[in-house]
């Protein structure tokens, strides 16, 4: 049995995506800045897909921006309210300690320019307290940046409290909602969101491309100088037949919604039951607030690596973090934040599933994995010590 369980570092493209894309890569080809008809057509799509992408969000279309992914829509968010509060006397940013590193490396960078990061706790079920964020916000601050869904365990941040709390204090709000765009329910309207990044290839679209909302209030500074494309806000030729096949992916991820999350929930709670069996495991991340497809174990005495491999063997794709930090050999930096400790967090799992996972499959990977970490547990020096007694257990 082959089965692709790791759809949070990217999923298959739907067919949807794949017909609506072809169009531009063969007959309408043409550059959406050309005056000419071929130019014009892609122009004409190119503005409907900046529609269907800010009806699927609750934005006016004048708010989308279109970017080569979550990564430099981050940037671009992240750089453009630090330079605004700059501008007006303010360097403090408040963030919290499990964000993707597209934010925290952009906050790295800040920091070494002057800025001041707070990096919040998430404490043990990987949830920002909303009363530490406000307290958090100090007359200097100029940015929040909290994400929505965290892309290795799974947990849903309070957005909508915590756009309330910016909104009334008068700072910007950003959210890294590359997890959740398509997953689960947003209006930026309604949770008081000032900018939101999203990556096509997370709810299958294709890898490549990606869209910022910035609120019209906003200002957003230029990463890619060069053309007026994108309202002289992102230099560059759109990449039209990728924004095309984003646009009808979203469209179609948001219209199926509601039946996919169901149905993502009553497997991943079966797959977290099956796994929960293995003695001195753990799930990692909040049970109940978390996204439909993730479950995130770890399993003590293990190498998480040496997992990845043998159920790969067994037809299983996953993941022991996300996919941008796997040829790492530093545990996550995600699992330290909600208290694991080194030699446990080595021995993570995520298994993310997609829309047309099985109640076979799901069983499948329970079996594989319980036969897998006792294969492990076997030959690992540090379970003998555990089981001897020699060093104590700590899940």
């Amino acid at each position: 049995m082959n089965i692709y369980a790791d759809n949070a570092a990217t999923t298959k493209m739907s067919r949807t995506a794949i017909d609506a894309m072809l169009p531009f890569l063969e007959d309408n080809f043409g550059n959406p800045s050309s005056l000419y008809s071929v130019g014009q057509r892609a122009k004409e799509a190119l503005e409907q897909a900046r529609a269907t992408v800010a009806r699927a969000i609750g934005a006016d279309a004048r708010e989308i921006i279109f970017t080569s992914g979550g990564s430099e829509a981050d940037n671009q968010a992240i750089l453009s309210a630090a330079a605004t509060g700059e501008k007006k006397g303010k360097r403090h940013i408040v963030s919290d300690a499990i964000e993707h590193h597209a934010v925290l490396h952009t906050l790295e960078k800040l920091e070494n320019n002057g800025f001041e990061v707070t990096y919040l706790p998430v404490h043990e079920n990987g949830i920002v307290r909303v009363d530490e964020l406000e307290a958090a916000i100090r007359e200097d601050t100029c940015l929040v940046t909290v994400m929505f869904a965290n892309n290795e365990i799974g947990t849903l941040q309070p957005v909508r409290e915590i756009g309330a709390i910016c909104r009334r204090r008068s700072v910007l709000f950003h959210t890294d909602a590359v997890q959740a765009v398509g997953h689960v329910p947003i209006d930026v309207g309604a949770n008081n969101i000032d900018m939101l990044s999203a990556s096509a290839h997370k709810f299958h679209g294709p890898k490549g491309v990606g869209f910022l909302y910035a609120k019209r209030s906003v200002k957003l500074s230029n990463l890619i100088e060069g053309g007026a494309q994108e309202r002289g806000l992102r230099a560059g030729t759109e990449n039209v037949a990728g924004i095309a096949a984003m646009a009808a992916a979203l469209d179609e991820a948001v219209a199926d919604m509601d039946a996919n999350a169901k149905k993502l929930t009553t497997l991943r709670e079966r797959l977290i039951r099956g796994l929960a069996q293995i003695p001195h495991s753990a799930l990692n991340g909040d049970a109940e607030k978390r996204l439909p497809g993730n479950v995130s174990f770890c399993f003590e005495g293990i190498e998480g690596e040496s997992l990845l491999l043998l159920l790969d063997d067994k037809g299983i794709c996953a993941s022991s973090g996300s996919a941008c930090t796997s040829g790492s050999l530093d545990p996550s930096h995600v699992l330290l934040a909600i208290g694991r400790v080194h030699d446990v967090a080595h021995g993570s799992l995520r298994l993310t599933l997609g829309e047309d996972a099985t109640e076979d499959q799901i069983d499948y990977i329970t079996e594989s994995v319980k036969e897998v970490v006792g294969t492990l547990r076997n030959f690992s020096p540090v379970w003998r010590d555990l089981l001897a007694g020699k060093t104590s257990f700590i899940l």
